[in-house]
């Protein structure tokens, strides 16, 4: 799988192992920014992993900052975009199941990294469950960012 990677510098130690854990799973990686814990906004970087996302360019993204909350509602911005923000196994595997999220968000300052190893596996070994009941919800989610909804 190709995995588009970013941070801001918060998340950047996080990132910066994290990256090298989903390279010795075979996955193709794309570190997207930023490159050091130089104080920087975390909308750059989670533009640029939605974007190359959204355009197909990778299969999904994982996003780090200092809590999850501020990339993942950048992220949310694109379209196209379905970013989770996550803090255990479960949210991680309902994320994709019920959601289809293709971009993966996460807390540095709230989950340990071998936690967010974790999560990034099931994040991208779960399919969607997909079905009358979740691609209804997708859908609409999708009319909102056409504004049909």
């Amino acid at each position: 799988m190709k995995i588009a990677i970013g941070s801001d510098h918060a998340g950047f130690n996080a990132k910066s192992e994290l990256y090298d854990y989903i390279v010795s799973l075979g996955h193709e990686v794309t570190d997207l920014g930023t490159y050091s814990t130089e104080s920087c906004d975390y909308p750059d970087y989670a533009v640029k992993v939605a974007k190359g996302v959204a355009e197909g360019k990778f299969d999904y993204g994982v996003l780090i900052c200092s809590t999850g909350i501020g990339i993942s509602i950048a992220a949310n911005k694109v379209k196209g975009i379905r970013c989770g923000l996550c803090t255990d196994l479960f949210t991680a595997e309902m994320t994709r199941r019920h959601n289809n999220a293709n971009i993966l968000a996460m807390g540095a300052s709230v989950t340990p990294v071998e936690k967010m190893k974790e999560m990034f596996s099931v994040f991208v070994s779960t399919g969607f469950d997909g079905g009358e009941r979740h691609s209804r919800r997708v859908n609409k989610i999708s009319l909102i960012e056409e504004g049909k909804l």
